[in-house]
C-alpha cells in the first residue's frame, strides 16, 4: 500500500544496506585520481551487516526541483564531485539499458533524486565508511533506476574500496591494465559461507577523525614513496597469489601471518612519504605488539591484526580463540566506565586466564586506551530493504 501511496505521489524510492570491508592486502595509491584506478589490486574481507553497515535510500520524483543529499540526518553537499560521479555512471547506465529510448513505465532520468544515507558506525573513523557509503550509494540508484549488470566499476568512482564492498566474502579488486578502467573492478574470491569459523574483532582506540585523509595521503606516498613503488610493482603481485591461496585453504596461520606483514608495510609506505603519514598510535603499537606476545605464549597465529589508515586495530581470529583473547585486552586495557559497553556486537564467552598467560602476556597494562571492541564475522554484499517503513526518506521525499 505504501509503495502504491508513494507511486500516486510520483515518488519512487529504493533503499539498500551495504556493508563495511577491510583489506588484508592493501589499496593505497592512485594510478589515475579521476577513474580512480589503483596501482595495484587488493583483497578484502566484507564484514557483516548485522554490525557495521550503511542504509541509504534513493528518491526520485517530478515534484523534486533539485538533487538534495542528508548524511546521517544533516544535509550534505550533493555537488560533491564523487557522488556526482555515480550519479552519472548510473544515469549512463540506465539509458544505454534502455536503448537511448525513454521508456514510459520506466523512472525518467530527468526527475531530480533526493538520497539520505545513515551509518551505524562512526563516519571517518577509520572504519571504512566511504566504502559502505558508496556502495550503499550506487546499490540504492540502480535499484531506482531497475539496473542489474555490474556496479563495482561504478561505485569505484565513489571511492576505490567501495567497489569491494559491492559483494560479501573475501574479495578482489582487480587493478586492471585499461587507461579507461573498465577491466578495473571487483571479484567475489569466495563467500562469506567459505570460511565459517572466521571472527574480526575490531578495537576502537578513537572515533576521531584521521590527521591525513585517505585521498590527500594516498597520493603524496605515490609522488614520494619509492617503498609504495616497489611495493606495487613487486610485492603486492606475489602476496596476492599468496592469500587467495590463505583463503581458498582455510589457512588461519598463513592468511594471519600474511595480514599482518601487509598492514605492516602499508604503515611503512606511510613513513616513507615525505613529509611522513602517521595512522598508528601509540596504542596501536601497543595492540600490535601485545598480539605477538599473545602469539607467542601460543607457539603458533591465533590473533592477526591489520589496520587501516587510521589507529583502530582489526583482528582477526578462528571463533575458539575470541574469548581469550577479548579477555586478554580487557585486562590489558582496562575499560575506563563501560565495562557493560566494552563488548559489543557478536556475544562473547567469559574465559579464564591462566597465570602464566597473564604474566608473559598482559604487561603494563594501559587504563581507558580501547574505547570498545566490535565483535563482528564476514558477510553478504549489499541487501535490498524490500519494508517501506524503513526507508529513510517519507512519502515526500524529506527525511
Amino acid at each position: 500500500v505504501a509503495a502504491a501511496m508513494a507511486a500516486e505521489r510520483g515518488v519512487a524510492m529504493a533503499t539498500c544496506t551495504a556493508p563495511v570491508n577491510i583489506a588484508v592486502i592493501k589499496y593505497w595509491g592512485k594510478r589515475d585520481t579521476d577513474l580512480i584506478l589503483p596501482i595495484n589490486s587488493s583483497l578484502s574481507v566484507t564484514l557483516h551487516q548485522d554490525q557495521l553497515k550503511t542504509t541509504t535510500t534513493a528518491a526520485a520524483s517530478r515534484d523534486f526541483t533539485e538533487d538534495r543529499l542528508w548524511l546521517n540526518g544533516k544535509e550534505a553537499d550533493v555537488g560533491h564531485p564523487r557522488v556526482q560521479a555515480c550519479l552519472r555512471e548510473v544515469r549512463r547506465l540506465a539509458r544505454k539499458r534502455r536503448g537511448g529510448a525513454e521508456d514510459t513505465a520506466a523512472l525518467s532520468l530527468s526527475y531530480k533524486i533526493h538520497i539520505a544515507s545513515e551509518n551505524n558506525f562512526p563516519t571517518a573513523a577509520g572504519l571504512a565508511s566511504s566504502a559502505a557509503g558508496y556502495a550503499c550509494l550506487v546499490s540504492a540508484l540502480a535499484r531506482l533506476y531497475g539496473l542489474e549488470e555490474e556496479l563495482s566499476e561504478v561505485a569505484r568512482r565513489g571511492s576505490g574500496s567501495a567497489c569491494r564492498s559491492m559483494f560479501g566474502g573475501f574479495v578482489q579488486w582487480q587493478r586492471g591494465e585499461r587507461p579507461d578502467g573498465t577491466d578495473s573492478l571487483a571479484l567475489q574470491v569466495a563467500p562469506e559461507t567459505h570460511w565459517p569459523e572466521l571472527r574480526v574483532l575490531v578495537l576502537v582506540v578513537s572515533g576521531e577523525k584521521k590527521p591525513v585523509g585517505s585521498t590527500a595521503g594516498m597520493q603524496t606516498s605515490v609522488e614520494t614513496s619509492p617503498l609504495l613503488k616497489h611495493r606495487a610493482e613487486v610485492v603486492v603481485p606475489e602476496r596476492l597469489a599468496q592469500m587467495m591461496r590463505h583463503i581458498r585453504d582455510r589457512d588461519f596461520e598463513g592468511f594471519g601471518q600474511l595480514a599482518m606483514r601487509d598492514s605492516n608495510q602499508f604503515h611503512a609506505t606511510c613513513l616513507d612519504t615525505f613529509p611522513p603519514i602517521f595512522y598508528l598510535t601509540d596504542v596501536s603499537r601497543h595492540i600490535i605488539a601485545l598480539a605477538h606476545r599473545y602469539n607467542t605464549h601460543h607457539g603458533h597465529t591465533k590473533v592477526a591484526y591489520t589496520f587501516d589508515a587510521g589507529p583502530n586495530a582489526v583482528i582477526f581470529a578462528l571463533a575458539d580463540a575470541v574469548a581469550e583473547f577479548v579477555e586478554v585486552v580487557r585486562r590489558s586495557f582496562p575499560p575506563a566506565t563501560n565495562g557493560d559497553q566494552f563488548v559489543r556486537g557478536l556475544p562473547v564467552g567469559s574465559a579464564a586466564l591462566s597465570p602464566e598467560l597473564v604474566a608473559a602476556v598482559v604487561t603494563e597494562p594501559v587504563p581507558g586506551a580501547v574505547q570498545y571492541i566490535l565483535h563482528t564475522k564476514p558477510g553478504p554484499g549489499p541487501q535490498l530493504v524490500d519494508d517501506p517503513s524503513q526507508h529513510l526518506l517519507g512519502a515526500d521525499g524529506l527525511p
